[in-house]
């Protein structure tokens, strides 16, 4: 497999991006994206700080708060899940309700903008990016719902749907590698982890100074490359244990026996890990490995990446 010069985008959102030194390079992909002089003021809590289930590997999501006091939500997303959609209603509204002071009124209910940089595929669509917002037409005269002079001075907005929130949809795959214009070539890079040298998008050129796997510190290199290494064996997990048809029979239903063998493979994945980084796996280790229950080996796999010692994961002696 041939080397990336560059980190892939997930790990930069996980750990170089969050710093303000770094923010010309999100501002760029956003400004990009949206068409739009974007500048970010803060990096806000957001669930992938938390030790949520899977977040580690399979969703890393950032929360940003622009000059105009509007949340953006970047999520990056790997493995498939069929109620995406669903679960992005329900993160579009979490958010609303999260930055809505009480006792304000509804005019202040801030504007949300969700970008979903997506490594599998999502519906049915040729396209590569989405766009998605509110507005409201005449069930018979077809005429579109404006705001009246009034309205447009108190929302400080110029229409219905730059009130609600707007989705962006990224499907990495279905882009054929041909950079048309300067979004492109941040697709190219989501794609890819390349950027070629004729490439002029805005943050870009920070981009290959600082996401320079090369130029990283030893120890955030190392860091990287064992996460590489986990994505790749999460991947394995996938295909080995399932099979693509038996995945896909996985999501529609087929949970019960299924899970079983989730639990099997996961276990034989995290000792695998384990021996790979610490050279030698106890045998009460295997055998606590072996026997735990589904989400015990998840809530251990998410704390394998920064783990320093057996400890350091099962957060007592083994």
């Amino acid at each position: 497999m041939k080397q990336r010069r560059f980190i892939s985008f997930d790990w930069a959102l996980k750990r170089l991006l969050r710093s303000k030194a770094n923010f010309e390079i999100l501002e760029g992909f956003l400004s990009e994206l949206l068409r739009e002089d974007v500048r970010i003021v803060e990096i806000l809590e957001s669930e992938s700080n938390q030790e949520a289930r899977n977040n580690k590997f399979n969703r890393v999501d950032l929360k940003i708060k622009n000059t105009r006091d509007e949340i953006i939500i970047v999520e990056l997303q790997y493995e498939r899940e069929w109620d995406y959609l669903q679960r992005l209603l329900f993160s579009t509204a979490k958010a609303i309700t999260e930055h809505m002071t009480e006792g304000k009124p509804y005019a202040s209910v801030i504007k949300v903008i969700t970008i979903s940089i997506l490594y599998f595929d999502l519906g049915r669509g040729s396209d590569y990016v989405y766009v998605g917002n509110t507005s409201f037409r005449g069930l018979h005269t077809q005429e579109e719902l404006a705001l009246d002079e009034g309205q447009k001075a108190l929302f400080q907005r110029p229409s219905v749907a730059a009130i609600f929130p707007e989705h962006y949809l990224i499907k990495v795959k279905n882009f054929d590698d041909i950079a048309r214009d300067t979004l492109d070539e941040w697709v190219y890079f989501l794609k890819n982890s390349d950027i070629r040298d004729d490439f002029t998008a805005r943050g870009l050129k920070k981009a290959k100074e600082k996401l320079d796997v090369l130029q990283l510190p030893e120890t955030e290199r190392k860091a990287y490359e064992r996460y590489q290494e986990e994505l790749h064996d999460q991947a394995s997990f996938v295909l080995s244990t399932y099979g693509a048809g038996k995945w896909e029979g996985r999501q529609e239903g087929e949970q019960i026996g299924e899970q079983k063998g989730e639990q099997k493979g996961k276990a034989e994945m995290l000792t695998r890990q384990l021996q790979r980084r610490f050279g030698t796996v106890p045998d009460r280790t295997r055998e606590r490995i072996a026997k735990a229950d589904l989400s015990s080996l998840e809530e251990w796999s998410l704390r394998f990446v920064d783990a320093q010692s057996l400890d350091d994961i099962f957060l007592d002696k083994v």
